[in-house]
């Protein structure tokens, strides 16, 4: 598995070891799985565009 270097602030990092911690996690499975959820998020919201993009074709097309 590789490694990655993040520089974020000491007060944000903070943030993200409590939330590691309430979560029961280490700081690196928070941030791949904020990472993931984000991704999806992402990749949903491209397939939500692209069917609207074709909605508006097909009227225009009409």
């Amino acid at each position: 598995m590789a490694k990655v270097l993040v520089t974020m602030p000491d007060e944000f990092l903070n943030k993200v070891d409590g939330l590691a911690d309430s979560e029961k996690l280490s700081r690196s499975e928070l941030i791949r799985e904020a990472l993931k959820n984000y991704m999806f998020r992402l990749s949903k919201r491209q397939v939500e565009m692209a069917s609207h993009h074709a909605e508006i074709l097909e009227d225009i097309l009409k």
